[in-house]
């Protein structure tokens, strides 16, 4: 088995991606790459394009860059800041073998960290999209975008593996439930915990989609690891776009509803989530926290995502250290 070194070897961090700058500008830029995708809108380009350039954008670009700036932190979009301190948090665990990080829309885009790492002589790049749980809509498009850019490099110039999801990897668990039992220790424990997930299509389900059944079974290893009984949580999803049914029960209809039958304090928990970003900071912590005071509720605590924490760091290059020891004893075997 050969030993991986710095010099031909990487872990490639991928997360979903964010403006350059609050503008609206920025916004619909980052925007139209992201819902230019198939993969998330898999409409006809003659009738998405015009509606998508004429409309959408022009209407979302200033509304969403007014949320982004609620939430810019001094060195950029939080999604970014996060990520990279996550990366820098992972090298000295990876000693042998770089950590880079890229964003599958938007900046430091896929494409130009994976031609720097190959400038560098890096040949061989496990690529750790920061989604827990698999979807046709996240992890899948990343894979895309790494066969695209297999492509366009000589065949045999670079080896790409994929880590499809972690959602029950036990570290990882382990983290999420003590970043819950840290919160209660320091601001005691609410009435209800709810763990909020980004939503995705029903009809995506239907079609044989994974992340509704992973998200649960996420949810359930994690209350499992807190030692509370199943009937104390509760899983919904939030951030849905459109007319079509998405995922449910809708986070913002059970915090509307959790107020009006007189719950006054909530826990939000989102381990869909890496790193925090517009939906955890602006759409959880300050859109949903006053729907639900708007309904009778009192206070809505969210739980930070992992971040760059040492646990989160620690979870992910015990995994990718796994994957890069199974890899290089298929190749010794081959």
């Amino acid at each position: 088995m050969t030993t991986p070194t710095e010099h031909d070897t990487a872990v490639l961090l991928v997360n979903l991606g964010t403006p350059d700058a609050p503008t609206a500008s920025a916004v619909r830029r980052y925007l139209s790459e992201f819902l230019h995708d198939y993969r998330v809108v898999p409409l006809t380009r003659w009738l998405w394009c015009p509606l998508l350039h004429f409309i959408i954008l022009p209407i979302r670009g200033p509304k969403v860059a007014k949320k982004y700036a609620e939430i810019w932190m001094g060195g950029g979009s939080p999604l970014a800041v996060h990520t990279g301190d996550l990366a820098a948090e992972m090298r000295p665990l990876l000693p042998n073998v770089r950590v880079a990080w890229a964003m599958r829309y938007g900046n430091p885009s896929m494409a130009d960290v994976v031609a720097k790492l190959r400038a560098d002589g890096v040949r061989r790049i496990l690529v750790l999209p920061l989604y827990p749980q698999y979807s046709t809509t996240t992890t899948a498009s990343v894979v895309d975008k790494i066969e695209e850019l297999d492509d366009e490099v000589h065949e045999g110039a670079l080896a790409f593996s994929t880590i499809e999801d972690y959602h029950l990897d036990p570290a990882w668990v382990a983290a999420v439930a003590d970043s819950i039992r840290a919160h209660w220790a320091q601001h005691g424990r609410a009435e209800r915990l709810l763990f909020s997930f980004h939503g995705i299509p029903q009809r995506l389900v239907d079609a044989g989609d994974p992340y509704a059944a992973q998200s649960r079974a996420s949810v359930d290893a994690i209350v499992a690891a807190l030692g509370i009984a199943p009937d104390e949580a509760m899983l919904t999803f939030q951030s849905r776009f459109g007319r079509e049914p998405w995922l449910q029960p809708y986070t913002d209809k059970v915090l509307e509803s959790l107020g009006v039958q007189g719950v006054k304090t909530l826990d939000v928990v989102c381990p869909g989530f890496a790193v925090d970003c517009l939906e955890t900071l602006e759409e959880i912590s300050i859109q949903n926290a006053e729907l639900f005071r708007a309904h009778g509720g009192e206070s809505l605590r969210y739980i930070p995502c992992l971040n760059s924490s040492p646990a989160h760091a620690q979870a992910l290059a015990a995994l990718a250290s796994r994957h890069l020891s199974d890899d290089a004893g298929e190749h010794a075997h081959a």
